[in-house]
């Protein structure tokens, strides 16, 4: 209660008593420096002097250096760096060793990086070409395979190709007039109206393929094969086919019946360009653009439609043979487009 009714004689007493406290530790720190000097002079000399300094830098007498050994060593050196420009004037510093190349050696890879399998698939478009021309039109080509890369260069690849085409409509007027001479008859009794006919390559192949360009974006190579070749070819017409069903009852649909048919297997060839692009040099997928040659050495057979007065080319009384184009050797271009990976 006495402070809070006094403030100001509470501060005045309070500031005496700091300041007295200050005054006597000042006085007591300036006894001690002092009594230091007094008693270890030698605090307040220098640790070196210049007269010191200048006799550590003077070669004592005792140590015994010669000048001719000094002499002898250069004189060496010297000599050797003479007979060195004498050997050879413009010396190479030695090659820079940079390490051995990395090896890839697990089960996916081949020793310089590349995959050790390939895959691919594909589709695009078939131009007959040659004799096949004359009753083939432009139809399609599906492909795919795979294979094994023994590097980045080489590779061994199976393909299978499913290649299609329709019979041009002049071929098929012709044997329209073959067909219905020889008394063939649609679904309902009548003599045929109208005929369509379809023609297509399977076939199974060994293709070695070379790549002999490969940037980081954009590739090329070629590639080629030998193969077998089934060849088909049908000839159908219009017919109406009934379905029933347990739920919905029967209903017709429209469908070709075939009436003829042609098969002619064989040894075929192919070999072509194709150009590849990535969109990065990291990656494995590449897409690519291709175009082959295709030849099939098919075996020629005889017409023979039985007719009275014609004479059976072989020895098959069951022999019948209007269309001999199928067995005959067949050219055409597939152009496909796909990916490879």
């Amino acid at each position: 209660m006495h402070i809070t009714q006094n403030p100001i004689r509470f501060i005045s007493r309070s500031a005496a008593i700091i300041t007295f406290a200050a005054a006597a530790t000042l006085s007591l720190q300036a006894q001690r420096s002092k009594g230091i000097d007094e008693t270890h002079g030698a605090y307040s000399q220098p640790l070196f002097s210049a007269t010191t300094l200048l006799a550590a830098n003077e070669t004592p007498a005792t140590i015994g250096y010669s000048s001719s050994a000094g002499a002898e060593e250069t004189a060496s050196a010297e000599s050797y760096i003479s007979s060195s420009l004498a050997a050879d004037p413009s010396p190479q510093p030695p090659p820079r060793r940079y390490g051995r190349r990395p090896v890839y050696a697990d089960s996916h890879h081949n020793a310089d990086g590349s995959n050790k399998y390939a895959f691919f698939i594909g589709g695009g478009f078939v131009l007959p070409t040659g004799g096949t021309h004359n009753y083939l039109s432009t139809g399609y080509a599906i492909h795919g395979g795979a294979g094994r890369n023994f590097n980045k260069k080489l590779a061994l690849l199976a393909e299978v190709d499913y290649d299609h085409a329709n019979i041009q409509t002049n071929t098929l007027n012709n044997l329209l007039v073959t067909y219905v001479n020889l008394g063939a008859t649609g679904q309902d009794g009548s003599a045929l109206g109208q005929l369509g006919g379809t023609n297509h390559n399977l076939s199974i192949a060994a293709e070695p393929m070379y790549t002999y360009m490969d940037h980081d974006k954009l590739g090329g190579y070629v590639i080629g094969g030998v193969g077998f070749y089934h060849k088909v070819t049908d000839f159908t017409t219009p017919a109406v086919g009934q379905y029933c069903d347990y739920y919905y009852g029967c209903y017709s649909y429209e469908a070709n019946q075939t009436i003829d048919s042609y098969v002619s297997n064989a040894v075929g060839y192919n070999g072509g360009l194709g150009f590849t692009y990535k969109g990065s040099r990291f990656s494995d997928l590449k897409f690519y653009a291709e175009a082959r040659y295709v030849y099939t050495a098919n075996s020629r057979r005889p017409y023979f439609d039985g007719a009275p007065g014609t004479t059976n080319p072989t020895a098959s009384v069951n022999y019948f043979n209007v269309f001999p184009q199928n067995s005959a050797p067949t050219t055409f271009i597939p152009v496909t487009f796909g990916i490879r990976f």
